[in-house]
């Protein structure tokens, strides 16, 4: 039986075994690799819907984090390999529909990730001035969609960031940063004139729990830190600990780091001058959750503050704490809220949806469908990254997300649950393409946008500049030599 499986494996490598992966981040990248060292007969189309790859690579780590963009050049090697293809400024949905690719291909990997973002559902979050962090993200690294946005930095001195993940340590390390440190890094020029012009001189990080519960790094946190001439703020009694804190911190190391970190910064602080004009500061408040945002009495439209509830921690189950509301209420004035609660992928029409978890009913990576309240599998289709598992993980996350999900397609094929029949594969998607008249940007593209960014980056003293809308981006990889 074993002989049999193996044989019937080296037979399928030698056959073509078309697959499309859509998305070109981190879970596609790796999804890729995986794949083509799997099956010597795989031939790979990565499409996104960008001119140009690296997903959250190029448009979600911090400009001052060039080491974690290394991974760019795995994902280069990949896309050069001469069974893979990269296809940008193609977009599921309106270039092309799932089952025209699923017709195409033996295999299709949905690893769009998100690019939405939760919402807090109270009053007053659509105000002017209030953001995700993901659409401050993508405006500061120079993302095709957020170029145009305008920030309010001038209004106020102060900032509020809801959430105290590594997301929220990285817009408010940009916006505290001194600009002249950023100013060599590949962060978009429109973000840094801005900030160099900007106000925002006190930065409130909010979260529901404690200090104990806040869900960022060690190193993430070290970091902000350790930016000179910041001042950190964080109230005595929010570091009080309960046998419940004390328990959470003995199961787990990477707690009781960071609350030593966080109480070390506090006990360093004390002392230090609270009134200097243009200070940096950087508060952190634990136990507050957002109840509604304050609308400005000047400025119609437009947030003046956060109306936060005070909250104490109830313990549920087994080292588990949740915030519950106390009734007591507190306002931090501001002219810029920023959510960092979360992001969220976006629904595809003809796909089930699990909307509180934000992903595509999967087991394993195989997409699950609920048909007259039988669920089954979808042949052929399958998840990684976000989509699949939610929006969480680091980048390296994904590198063993991509393992199950290749490992479920690997068992699938051996099976015969996929890869049976003749598929057109790139030779079809490009005729598609072609017939729809898109104007696909492939990696030879996507190689002149990078030489013309590295080009620009040289005259300006910094690695890249980022070219920043659609139009220059296409042109530039449209450009002869």
């Amino acid at each position: 039986m074993f002989l049999a499986r193996r044989l019937v494996t080296r037979c399928f490598s030698s056959r073509p075994l078309h697959v499309c992966i859509v998305g070109s981040g981190p879970a596609g990248f790796y999804t890729a690799d995986k794949l083509l060292k799997a099956h010597e007969g795989a031939r790979i189309d990565i499409i996104d819907r960008l001119p140009t790859p690296f997903g959250l690579v190029r448009s979600g780590v911090a400009p001052d984090h060039p080491e974690t963009k290394i991974a760019i050049n795995q994902f280069s090697r990949v896309a050069q390999h001469k069974r893979c293809s990269f296809y940008g400024n193609v977009k599921l949905g309106s270039d092309l529909t799932l089952s025209e690719l699923r017709d195409l291909y033996h295999v299709v990997v949905l690893a769009y990730g998100a690019e939405s973002d939760k919402d807090l559902g109270i009053p007053g979050e659509s105000l002017g001035g209030i953001y995700s962090a993901r659409e401050f993200v993508w405006w500061y690294n120079g993302h095709p969609d957020y170029s145009s946005l305008k920030p309010d930095l001038k209004s106020s001195d102060t900032a509020v960031i809801l959430g105290q993940g590594n997301v929220a340590l990285d817009v408010a390390r940009i916006l505290l940063r001194p600009t002249t440190a950023l100013a060599s890094t590949d962060i978009a020029r429109h973000a840094l004139s801005a900030l160099e012009e900007s106000s925002i001189r006190k930065v409130y990080l909010v979260g529901r729990r404690g200090p104990v519960q806040a869900a960022l790094t060690a190193k993430e946190l070290r970091e902000v830190l350790g930016i000179k001439n910041l001042h950190i703020r964080i109230k005595e009694t929010d570091l009080s600990v309960t046998p419940a804190d004390e328990e959470e911190m003995k199961n787990s190391r990477a707690r009781k780091r960071i609350y030593e970190l966080l109480s070390k910064a506090a006990a360093a602080a004390v002392g230090t001058s609270k009134g200097d004009c243009g200070q940096r500061e950087l508060h952190f408040v634990f136990f507050r959750q957002p109840e509604r945002f304050l609308e400005s009495d000047e400025s119609k439209g437009h947030v003046y503050g956060v109306n936060l509830e005070k909250t104490i921690l109830e313990r549920v189950g087994s080292g588990k704490q949740i915030a519950v509301g106390t009734g007591e209420f507190e306002d931090i004035n501001c002219s810029m809220v920023l959510k960092a609660i979360g992001y969220k992928s976006v629904p595809i029409e003809g796909l089930a949806f699990d909307h509180k978890k934000g992903i595509v009913p999967n087991v394993r990576g195989r997409v699950v469908s609920d048909t007259g309240g039988i669920s089954q599998t979808e042949p052929g289709l399958y998840l990684c990254g976000w989509l699949k598992r939610g929006p969480v993980g680091i980048i390296a996350t994904n590198l063993y997300c991509a393992e199950e999900t290749v490992g479920s397609i690997s068992q699938d094929i051996e099976e015969g649950v996929a890869g049976k029949s003749e598929k057109e594969g790139r030779k079809g998607l490009v005729q598609l393409l072609e017939n729809k008249k898109v104007k696909k940007v492939d990696f030879s593209g996507w190689e002149k946008i990078d030489a013309k960014e590295k080009q620009m980056g040289i005259e300006r003293n910094k690695p890249r500049e980022k070219l920043v809308t659609w139009e220059d981006l296409l042109a530039a990889a449209a450009a002869d030599n």
